[in-house]
């Protein structure tokens, strides 16, 4: 697999798309870096007394469409580069799916699978406590993402309260209903890919029913979107985790007992069918492959021998900018992650609204206003797609930008509006 800084990729795919619009240099300087990146340092007393030093990362991109947001990972792979990309990427997403937000991202380079649930939560505050000067419902909005959940930020909801000596639930987002959590909020990136998704074959006029389809990374997204698929009259043919898959060609008549399976053992590697690795389910001779994994999945050895014809990344960059090339000279529609999982952020925003404003929507309304922002999104998208004659990727940031470049009016705008934010934080 190729070695890719993801800071340097999420620099190139802002070029390229700046470079195709008009566009103040001044305003691609300001968003070739971060407003405020965060490095604390985390010790840790093990459960056993043995000492830990574990580093936590908040990184905040741009603020001119509103309050940063973005999740927060828990993974040993967690990076200044990688969160700095994310970020990058967050303030792209907020854009094109039309939220007043802007980009952050976080982490901790941590495996939380080998700590213990109190250990666990004594590192998620402490991370809390030493960043709680720079987040906050009007300021930063974290929200779960890679190994974090609704345990996770309510941890982070309590102790925000205790540092600033006030309850505010719209600190963070993906939280559990009773928290203060969105109805739809679990399923919301997946389903807002599926939106996309038949959004986009609407506009070319084709249908799911009967397509093929090939899901790399079975985790909650990947797993809802298989689900949601096969609803639409799609065929899941595929399933992958980071232990391997399974295929089926005739298509799994049962989901759910793959699920099954997949809670029982930890993997759907031989839960039946032939055993295949992900990397091989990708090449599978398929309609649509959906990347749900981690970044930089979709590789240019992999692009050489693609089949499918759609690709709907629900994953953070899956495909690396060799292989994106490729598959653009190849002619496969690529619906790209700032599209394609936005749905997660969107409902995201929503949560936080319905935090601000003291209210509960029902799952209806918030899958309503999800899919009404998706189709919107796509329809942007694929305008500027023929306007520009580019691909599906680069239309997205030109949308994102030239939104962005419709709130830009220099350095002094762009302080007026921090000062205009930090006046509210502290009110």
């Amino acid at each position: 697999m190729e070695t890719i800084n993801p800071w340097a990729k999420a620099l190139k795919l802002l070029d390229d798309a700046a470079a195709l619009i008009t566009l103040d240099p001044l305003l691609l300087k300001t968003l070739s870096a971060p407003d405020r990146t965060v490095e604390v340092s985390l010790p840790l007393r093990r459960d056993s007394g043995e000492p830990a030093l574990f580093t936590g990362y908040r990184v905040q991109h741009n603020s001119l469409r509103g309050p940063y947001k973005g999740g927060l990972r828990f993974h040993p792979a967690v990076s200044m580069d990688e969160v700095k990309a994310l970020a990058l990427w967050m303030t792209i997403k907020c854009a094109v799916i039309d939220i007043p937000m802007g980009g952050g991202k976080g982490g901790i380079a941590v495996d939380p699978k080998q700590l213990s649930l109190a250990e666990l939560e004594r590192l998620t505050r402490q991370f809390t406590r030493k960043i709680a000067d720079v987040i906050g419902p009007t300021r930063d909005v974290p929200a779960p993402d890679v190994n974090t959940n609704a345990q996770i930020m309510a941890w982070i909801k309590d102790e925000y309260g205790r540092v600033t000596g006030k309850a505010a639930p719209a600190v963070v987002t993906g939280k559990a209903i009773a928290d203060g959590g969105s109805e739809g909020r679990n399923e919301a990136t997946a389903q807002g890919g599926v939106y996309a998704l038949l959004a986009y074959l609407r506009a070319r006029g084709m249908r799911a029913q009967g397509m093929t389809v090939a899901v790399q990374g079975y985790g909650n997204a990947g797993r809802i979107a298989a689900r949601l698929l096969a609803v639409e009259g799609c065929r899941v043919v595929a399933v992958s985790d980071s232990q391997g898959g399974c295929y089926f060609p005739q298509g799994i008549k049962d989901l759910g007992e793959i699920e099954r399976v997949k809670d029982e053992t930890r993997t759907v590697r031989g839960a039946m069918g032939m055993t295949i690795s992900s990397e091989e389910l990708l090449a599978l001779p398929v309609d649509i492959v959906v990347p749900a994994a981690l970044e930089d999945s979709l590789t240019e050895s992999i692009a050489a021998d693609f089949k499918a014809g759609i690709v709907l990344e629900l994953a953070n960059g899956p495909t690396t900018l060799e292989a994106d090339a490729i598959l653009r000279q190849k002619g496969v529609a690529v619906l790209p992650d700032v599209l394609a999982n936005a749905g997660g952020v969107a409902v995201s925003y929503f949560e936080w609204q319905q935090n601000m404003q003291a209210e509960h929507w029902t799952k209806l309304e918030v899958l309503d206003r999800l899919h009404a922002k998706m189709d919107a999104a796509v329809a942007h998208v694929l305008q500027a797609a023929t306007r520009y004659q580019t691909s599906l990727r680069q239309a997205a940031y030109i949308v994102a930008l030239e939104s962005l470049r419709d709130r830009w009016s220099g350095p002094a705008e762009a302080a007026a509006t921090s000062a205009r934010q930090e006046a509210t934080a502290q009110a």
